[in-house]
């Protein structure tokens, strides 16, 4: 073959290889071209889609495009999760993750229709909300050592309300009940809003909600605010110490919202949302909005976010598995 045949033929795959090798990062810099939707796995209202709405403005500014939120409520929250998993990996279908769907909605239910770890790439965690332990006040329950004191002395007649089984909350409460020793019986609601009603009216006696749910019924004096479930205090309640620091032993329950796309989407459109979400969750209208709603701000890395769950999943586990939590 020809010398001139031959260098020719290197000069063209040269240029092939090229750009091939370029065009993931074309593809990354024009994106995105058109809208975003971002899929949130449960209705309209509350600290959820909030939270969604919030971003979503913040970060279709920064990406130049509209972030639409999407609603696919159902199912605990698999319904719009599987819709993302199943989506195109292409960084224009983003999941509003929660806790409660992808960390433990996999042990309480006896079939989910997607796999966390494998169907996923998380871009980062936004942020997360401590639970407030809250008593009706005619049982005189202040703290954490009077609450284990009234359960000893009255054996399996305290109850606490939750939003749901298999939710957060629950999890939470069954950890303490294995923590302390101590009986509860939980006794679950269709929203975090009537299992506060009926312990603000004493059908119940006590109540496990997101922070932000219980401020002003403690604020009033319609509950009293046994403890903080986070390991640090919550700014919104400082003179409420977190269970922790009252001797429970490595005791952290708390809920997050973070960011996620469908698994084998480009590194390098993980990386643009991670960067533009991170920059918008420093901004002055994001930071109030999540104040208001009670989170408190993150906005760690995707590997950071990855080992949250890996690491969340296998305590929680643990836990559901010796309550027996399950959702029928």
């Amino acid at each position: 073959m020809p010398i001139q045949t031959v260098v020719r033929r290197l000069a063209l795959l040269g240029c092939a290889i090229g750009l091939l090798a370029a065009a993931p990062v074309l593809r990354a810099q024009d994106y995105p071209t058109k809208p975003v939707r971002l899929v949130v796995p449960f209705g309209t209202g509350g600290a959820t889609d909030s939270s969604a709405r919030a971003i979503a403005d913040r970060l279709g500014q920064r990406l130049g495009q509209p972030v639409i939120v999407d609603n696919r409520p159902g199912a605990g929250g698999n319904i719009g999760t599987r819709l993302v998993a199943q989506a195109a990996p292409d960084g224009y279908t983003l999941l509003l993750g929660l806790d409660a769907t992808l960390v433990l909605n996999p042990f309480t239910h006896a079939s989910v229709p997607f796999d966390t770890v494998k169907d996923f790439s998380p871009v980062t965690k936004m942020g997360d909300f401590g639970l407030l332990l809250v008593a009706n006040p005619k049982l005189n329950i202040r703290n954490l050592k009077d609450l284990i004191q009234y359960a000893r002395a009255n054996p399996d007649q305290l109850s606490y309300s939750t939003g749901g089984t298999g939710s957060t909350s629950h999890v939470a409460g069954e950890m303490l009940k294995q923590i302390t020793g101590i009986g509860m019986v939980h006794v679950p609601y269709k929203s975090g809003g009537a299992a506060l009603v009926d312990a603000v009216s004493g059908q119940v006696q006590l109540s496990y909600p997101g922070i932000a749910g219980a401020t002003q019924f403690v604020r009033s004096g319609q509950l009293v605010a046994v403890g903080v479930s986070s390991r640090e205090r919550n700014p919104s309640l400082p003179d409420v110490p977190t269970l922790l620091e009252q001797g429970l032993p490595g005791y952290e329950a708390v809920s997050w919202v973070g960011i996620l796309v469908p698994a084998q989407t480009p590194r390098v459109i993980v990386d643009r949302l991670h960067a533009e979400i991170t920059a918008a969750l420093r901004e002055a209208p994001t930071q109030e909005r999540f104040g208001s709603l009670g989170i408190r701000i993150i906005g760690n890395t995707p590997a950071e976010f990855a080992a949250d769950i890996r690491s969340e999943m296998a305590q929680r586990k643990r836990v559901v598995d010796a309550a027996k939590i399950r959702v029928d």
